[in-house]
């Protein structure tokens, strides 16, 4: 094979990894609705492929699951160890249902068993109840979501554990928070509040909830877009790594 066509053949695969990729996030389109509950995501890589993702499944339940996740590294291997976790973790909910314990805890032994011991992802896992307006969570290792009440207070959601695939037998806990009417959740990855101003200055979590707060009244597709373009006014537009953000708004 000539060095042309191996070009070709690269090419197209990293065209078709990234297809790939996009159809792991559900929701890249357009935003969906559950019961009146708004929600949508973005995910903007720093290379063509990353380390970050997002997910939404409705569940023939009538509740949502949703997922943000970030792989360590960057690039092709930050890609497919994310592919990894993703289908690790669909196929674990398939067996574990609601016990997101011991979903977490096949994941994390399922990645552990399948990547190099430097490689790891922290990933946030959610169960939204519409009828009961309920949240049940894990937050393995990742930066903690914010739910934003309506009066401006903040929680943050730490409870779950280790980042999966970084010990061979983590131990996990769920979280639980009770929701209410007009909150907002926003789940994020590192690469949104480390982004950094021409100073060195990272725009932090201060920067993300003051954003949330700025569009609350808006839908959760509009305020997803507000919170970028926050981020880059305050960036200048130099993004350093891959970036995602999640909102979800409580009818």
């Amino acid at each position: 094979m000539t060095s042309d066509a191996m070009i070709v053949d690269v090419s197209r695969d990293w065209v078709i990894a990234c297809g790939v990729q996009q159809r792991f996030m559900q929701t890249t389109e357009r935003p969906r609705a559950l019961d009146a509950l708004d929600y949508s995501a973005r995910c903007r890589q720093l290379q063509a492929l990353g380390g970050d993702c997002y997910d939404f499944a409705r569940r023939e339940d009538g509740m949502l699951a949703l997922t943000v996740g970030d792989a360590s590294g960057k690039g092709l291997a930050a890609a497919l160890m994310i592919a990894n976790v993703q289908s690790s973790l669909r196929t674990a909910s398939e067996f574990a249902g609601d016990d997101l314990v011991r979903v977490f805890s096949a994941v994390s032994r399922q990645v552990y068993a399948s990547s190099h011991a430097d490689r790891y992802a922290t990933v946030f896992h959610a169960l939204y109840d519409p009828a009961a307006r309920t949240l049940r969570y894990v937050n393995a290792g990742h930066n903690p979501p914010m739910i934003i009440r309506r009066s401006g207070s903040v929680i943050s959601l730490y409870d779950g554990g280790a980042p999966v695939g970084l010990f061979p037998n983590s131990s996990y806990e769920e979280g639980f928070v009770q929701l209410k009417s007009g909150d907002l959740v926003v789940a994020y990855t590192d690469g949104v509040i480390e982004a950094e101003n021409p100073a060195g200055d990272d725009w932090g979590t201060k920067g993300l909830r003051k954003a949330a707060i700025q569009f609350a009244a808006e839908s959760a597709e509009e305020i997803v877009s507000g919170i970028f373009e926050s981020m880059d006014e305050f960036s200048h537009g130099q993004q350093t790594d891959d970036a995602t953000v999640l909102v979800l708004r409580v009818p």
